[in-house]
């Protein structure tokens, strides 16, 4: 792959969509079907207040849907208020989206427009890129980025470096390591390497908040050092700390969507398992064109997940729950019946 390329795997359940850069993935756009449009990035609704946020400048607001409620920083009225507003960051763990007020709003909470859609928000990135969609290569793409998404580690074995990126519940984690008797050159092509993988690792997992990245050596250059995290964590509301004397590197990234990880596992293990097996027996439906019926096999709980959208499949497509079926453990089978 070279160049700016872009994929899009609308299976029933799920819309994905990822984009890769110079072959690497920087992108994975994950739409669940069961997500409350109100709660989508930029989706503009009619929100109550109904709770001043205690000790903070904000409220929560009743967005008219299941879920948490949306939380509204800076001043606003009394509690009762009706609002119009805009989502700026998707919910997380257990809060609700952020929202930004537009004006007054009028009537109960609801929906007034959803946000961009998967395709919309791939037009976005990518002007220009007619994204690969309706094919197989298409779902191998997102799979393919999923894997990478979910994924902590890059190894870039040209330098000898390897990247680690993990997640807490106060920040990110950045290690970036590589051998203790390397040249100083060797270093510094290193960090500036390394600053650029973790923030495509980052942006890939849409992840933010704040960063500490571990670099390599403790004799640096700031300056540098600054410049080439500028580079790799471009956007206009990226806020960068000091370089400390430990060789330790800050910066605040901001929300939008939702972390990929979350996406992936809400619902839980049945979830999940279910939409992998959908999205397995459609890639087998597009790769053997000749097989008259294809059967997925997936344990009970799965299948009872599964079962509208197999459906949804068309006439080839096929179900079955299999009690020898570990969860998680899809198959699929042409079915000679």
């Amino acid at each position: 792959m070279s160049g700016v390329e872009a994929w899009l795997d609308e299976t029933p359940g799920e819309t994905r969509g990822a984009i890769a850069r110079d072959g690497r993935f920087t992108h994975l756009l994950v739409d669940r079907e069961d997500t409350p449009p109100h709660h989508r990035l930029g989706a503009r609704v009619v929100g109550r207040v109904t709770e001043r946020a205690r000790g903070l400048d904000a409220a929560f607001v009743d967005l008219g849907c299941e879920g948490p409620p949306g939380f509204l920083p800076g001043k606003v009225g009394a509690v009762g208020e009706r609002l119009e507003l805009e989502v700026t960051a998707e919910p997380r763990e257990s809060k609700g989206p952020v929202l930004r007020r537009l004006g007054p709003g009028e009537g109960a909470p609801r929906l007034l427009s959803p946000g961009p859609t998967v395709r919309e928000t791939l037009t976005a990135l990518a002007p220009g890129v007619a994204p690969v969609e309706g094919a197989a290569e298409a779902i191998r793409a997102v799979m393919e980025a999923e894997g990478e998404a979910l994924s902590e580690r890059v190894l870039v074995p040209d330098l000898g470096l390897d990247v680690t990126v993990q997640r807490t519940r106060a920040l990110i984690a950045v290690d970036l390591d590589l051998a203790a008797d390397a040249p100083r050159a060797a270093r510094d092509r290193a960090n500036r390497r390394g600053l650029a993988e973790a923030a495509r690792l980052i942006r890939l997992k849409a992840w933010g908040g704040l960063v500490v990245v571990d670099l390599i050596g403790s004799a640096q250059d700031g300056d540098k050092v600054i410049s080439a995290a500028r580079d790799a964590f471009d956007g206009p509301q990226v806020a960068f700390g000091p370089l400390s004397r430990f060789g330790l590197l800050q910066l605040s990234l901001p929300w939008s969507r939702t972390p990929v990880e979350e996406t992936l596992l809400r619902g839980g293990a049945a979830v999940a398992g279910a939409l992998a097996g959908v999205r397995a027996l459609r890639l087998a439906l597009l790769e053997d064109r000749a097989a008259p019926r294809l059967t997925l096999r997936l344990p009970a709980a799965e299948a009872a997940v599964a079962g509208p959208l197999v459906a949804r499949l068309g006439p080839r497509a096929a179900l079955r729950a299999d009690a020898d079926r570990a969860p998680g453990a899809h198959m699929v089978v042409e079915d000679r019946s």
